[in-house]
């Protein structure tokens, strides 16, 4: 009887630090769309016409995503979904990477010949992070199906080749730079396509698809832009993209926990109850 209350205490604390935590997220999104969409309606044109977003709300709002997933790992890091969490959190991390050498804010850091180079390489690292959890979440989640699985990506690789053979290859004199953007186009068509194929086997996951989808077109007009030419506020077309794009991914991490937890109910009520005592509701 005297132990009851220090339960439920415990409880409680957890309940309150799990709503805590999501709060913190929804401050963190709205930080992060002010930073990136008000950047945008209130910025000034930059002369090359390339961006109305500065580059103070392009790169903070990135790095509010970094600690987004920070926050969301540290809310589910005690679930099923734990792994996932931390390797979608440092997908994050690396994308921030990716954006400071794009910027041409490492240059004195680390001196590359082509920064984009730098970027290519965090940006792929920061893809084999997504897909690992993307694997992770499969497994756990029950959502194996092969068919879905290989569908989506065919589906989606074979929009990578179409898309890069029209917007890098075709025309064009290759350079290594040139050669680079196959397999990492490649890459992140894999990492659609497997998010895709989650989203099949659950449609809580659709968001974490789009999040996918966003990233690759972000990625096709960055390439248009560099390897093409610029256009008209070309900049912006590719955060308008990206942002949002790596913004479902971060705030995924809730509904992937949830759906794998899910998984794991009819189990723990036939042997294990309470034994997620510790997770926040996550419905």
């Amino acid at each position: 009887m005297g132990r009851r209350p220090a339960k439920n205490v415990g409880a409680a604390t957890t309940t309150a630090s799990g709503s805590l935590g999501k709060a913190l997220l929804l401050v963190l999104w709205l930080v992060w769309a002010g930073l990136l969409f008000g950047g945008f309606v209130f910025g000034t044109l930059s002369e090359d016409e390339n961006y109305r977003i500065g580059v103070t709300s392009r790169i903070g709002s990135s790095a509010v995503l970094v600690v987004a997933g920070l926050v969301g790992f540290a809310l589910w890091r005690r679930t099923t979904a734990g792994s996932a969490a931390l390797l979608i959190a440092v997908g994050m991390a690396l994308g921030f990477l990716g954006d400071l050498f794009n910027a041409g804010l490492l240059d004195r850091l680390i001196p590359l010949e082509d920064p984009t180079l730098g970027g290519i390489g965090a940006f792929g690292l920061g893809h084999v992070a997504y897909i690992a959890a993307c694997l992770i979440i499969a497994r756990r989640a029950g959502l194996t199906s092969t068919g879905a699985r290989y569908a989506s990506l065919a589906v989606w690789e074979l929009l990578g080749i179409v898309g890069w053979f029209a917007v890098v290859y075709w025309g064009a004199e290759m350079t290594l730079v040139r050669w680079m953007a196959l397999p990492y186009t490649l890459l992140l068509a894999g990492t659609a396509g497997l998010m895709t194929g989650l989203a099949v086997g659950n449609r809580r996951l659709v968001p974490l698809a789009f999040g996918g989808a966003l990233f690759l077109v972000s990625d096709l007009i960055l390439a248009f832009r560099l390897f093409r030419g610029s256009f008209y506020m070309a900049g912006d077309a590719v955060w308008l993209t990206y942002g949002p794009g790596q913004m479902l991914i971060v705030f995924s991490i809730g509904s992937i926990a949830a759906v794998m937890m899910s998984s794991e109910a009819p189990s723990q009520a036939t042997g294990n109850r309470g034994s997620n005592s510790l997770a926040p509701d996550c419905s």
